[in-house]
């Protein structure tokens, strides 16, 4: 009976309607996957022609309608990025060539390059003594590059392990330095943070680090620990939340974050480092991770991921013509609220483990009082066009990525299904 009542409930109705209006979210952007096939080229060979002429159809937004993609990662684009992306895809701006066979050492990348760091440099307020570096490889990669480039072994630092992420940076600095466990939520399963007078600190030791927002876990620092301790320095790992939100880089000695959750496809890891703690590196470092030598070479030492970096620039452009940051934050705030309000409000159907003080505005992870419903529930959701839903394999569950690409049209059509989905199954 619950589920014949429930296919007339407004829940049911709003689901049954939702359509996408691109338009509406044109500047903020929409997250999902195009699935239509790309065009083909026409090829033709002349006399006397030294190379092939290619002809390059034009390219519009496909008319297939997409997906809501709640993946953790790689995260989609804005769709204005994409298609900006894509009409630049033949020629990058009358150059004759495309972004990803042009010469990392030619005047055409070099302003690609520049722009995207001026622009980072202009969203996060980048104090001038602080390098902006681009790394190839995921954030995972300056797990070992941290220790490496700021300390010596017989040094101590200091980590605070909040979540997945955390404790395995912390694992990785054993192997180069005395690495010290301050405070660890594995006990309580990683669902809070404590009061920071609660973190043990070493006085004297090089740094504190930190995760900032544990994708996995979906727990963020809403404000960041002060290292104690002579000339200690904060080192963050912002891989989830890195532009999701105004940041005072200048608390930090170091922050870094892979790309592919805000700001582009993965590939490409950003580092902001104060520049006094360049030049430090113990002799074992690898010249890959050798902040000098990528400092000195302004990210161009070896050949760097051109179409990375170059759909980050685009995607700072964008996040600069909505307002910026604080305009950012706002949209990400709204979602996340009517999100865990939805779950707070289900009567205990739908429960966060997270402590609500703590809770992420990006990842948002729930699981059903009813755990033998949740395979069902991502099912039916796939089936409704969003997809990706299902929780960490470490943890289960259910979560939602809600990165700052994903519409509020996505997390209303979420909403409506969760909504409906209790209806039928009270």
């Amino acid at each position: 009976m619950a589920m014949a009542a429930s296919s007339s409930t407004p829940n049911a109705l709003l689901l049954k309607n939702a359509t996408r209006n691109p338009s509406s979210n044109r500047n903020f952007g929409e997250r999902f996957l195009y699935r239509k096939k790309g065009p083909s080229l026409s090829v033709t060979c002349t006399a006397g022609s030294a190379s092939p002429v290619v002809s390059s159809p034009s390219l519009s937004k496909p008319s297939q309608e997409r997906v809501f993609n709640f993946a953790a990662g790689p995260a989609t684009l804005p769709e204005n990025v994409i298609l900006k992306a894509q009409s630049e895809l033949f020629s990058w701006r009358n150059s004759g060539m495309s972004i990803m066979e042009m010469s990392h050492r030619g005047k055409e990348f070099l302003s690609v390059i520049q722009k995207a760091e001026s622009d980072l440099r202009l969203l996060l307020q980048v104090p001038d003594n602080y390098e902006v570096l681009f790394f190839q490889g995921g954030a995972t990669t300056q797990f070992a590059a941290i220790p490496l480039n700021l300390c010596k072994p017989e040094d101590s630092v200091d980590y605070v392990v909040n979540g997945s992420w955390g404790d395995k940076a912390f694992k990785e600095a054993q192997k180069f330095c005395k690495s010290n466990l301050v405070w660890s939520g594995k006990s309580d399963k990683y669902t809070k943070i404590p009061s920071f007078d609660e973190f043990e600190q070493d006085p004297d030791a090089k740094y504190l680090h930190i995760c900032a927002n544990e994708t996995i876990h979906g727990v963020e620092f809403k404000n960041y620990p002060v290292p104690k301790g002579n000339d200690k320095f904060l080192v963050a790992d912002m891989s989830s939340n890195f532009c999701s939100k105004p940041v005072d880089v200048s608390k930090f000695g170091l922050i870094y974050a892979g790309a592919q959750k805000n700001v582009g496809p993965s590939g490409v890891t950003i580092v902001i480092i104060r520049k006094d703690l360049i030049g430090n590196a113990q002799p074992i470092t690898p010249v890959m991770l050798d902040y000098k030598i990528h400092a000195d070479n302004k990210s161009l030492y070896n050949t760097p991921p051109c179409f990375a970096i170059y759909m980050c620039g685009l995607v700072f452009e964008d996040l600069l013509e909505q307002g910026g940051l604080e305009a950012v934050e706002k949209k990400n705030s709204k979602k996340a609220s009517i999100l865990y309000d939805t779950i707070e409000g289900s009567g205990g159907f739908y429960r966060c483990p997270v402590e609500k003080s703590v809770r992420s505005l990006m990842n948002v992870p729930f699981t059903l009082e009813k755990s033998d419903l949740e395979a069902e529930f991502i099912k039916e959701a796939g089936k409704e066009g969003m997809v990706q839903l299902k929780g960490h394999r470490s943890v289960g569950g259910v979560r939602a990525s809600i990165y700052n690409a994903m519409p509020l049209a996505g997390v209303e059509k979420l909403i409506a299904f969760m909504k409906d989905f209790q209806a039928k199954h009270a």
